[in-house]
């Protein structure tokens, strides 16, 4: 009998502690969850172009456009979710957007492209690319915002600002663009053409990890500056 009165209280103490360490679980998960503030602005980060659309090429490594806004676009996406933004992301590979039935491709992607945008409802788009002209001495970053869209030239201001104190070469003054993806909508939307790959020195530091994550770091900055008006 002693015995099993010892087992009896070993069981009960056993008992105990299975409740005491299932109760601090539940409470460490509960603080988990109700700790972590849900996001408060929501961004979408287009990538251009993408699958039978290349965009701009390289002139000395041949790096497609279309690669290079993904890179740009899944780092940005990364930062801004370290500072809790919900981020929505286009093209999320180098897919295109466009229907394989459409007849016109261009077309189609676009419509895509605003369709994302509207049903995502975001605070802010972002739409990345890279730029080429004739001229290869041409370089340095450019933001442009739609005409009209006063939110939108804020945030190109505050972007455009950012990019020019953190990166060599980028323009001082943000630019009215005649674009489809910031004429489609209504909300605070830049587009920004992150340097030339028509320039030999642009197109070997757009494809440098650390030059893309600066160059990230300053357009959340600039997003940041934004909602802190």
């Amino acid at each position: 009998m002693k015995f099993f009165a010892v087992r009896k209280r070993t069981l009960c103490v056993i008992l105990i502690c299975i409740i005491l360490i299932c109760s601090l679980v539940g409470v460490y998960y509960t603080v988990k969850a109700t700790s972590t503030p849900k996001p408060k602005y929501t961004i979408v980060i287009d990538a251009g172009h993408g699958g039978r659309d290349g965009g701009a090429v390289g002139k000395t490594t041949g790096v497609t456009e279309s690669l290079l806004n993904l890179q740009f676009a899944l780092k940005l996406k990364e930062l801004c979710e370290n500072y809790n933004f919900n981020v929505v992301l286009t093209r999320k590979d180098m897919n295109g957007l466009y229907s394989a039935f459409a007849t016109n491709k261009k077309k189609s992607e676009m419509q895509k492209r605003q369709e994302i945008i509207e049903s995502s409802n975001p605070d802010v788009v972002i739409s990345l690319h890279m730029n080429s002209f004739p001229v290869s001495s041409s370089r340095g970053a450019q933001v442009f915002y739609a005409e009209g869209n006063e939110s939108g030239k804020v945030l190109g201001e505050s972007v455009q600002k950012a990019l020019h104190n953190e990166i060599d070469y980028a323009k001082s003054v943000a630019k009215v663009g005649d674009f489809y993806v910031l004429n489609c909508t209504e909300k605070a939307g830049i587009l920004v053409e992150c340097g030339f790959l028509s320039n030999a020195e642009e197109e070997v530091l757009l494809q440098q990890e650390d030059y893309q994550e600066k160059f990230c770091y300053a357009i959340l900055y600039g997003i940041l500056t934004y909602f802190s008006m």
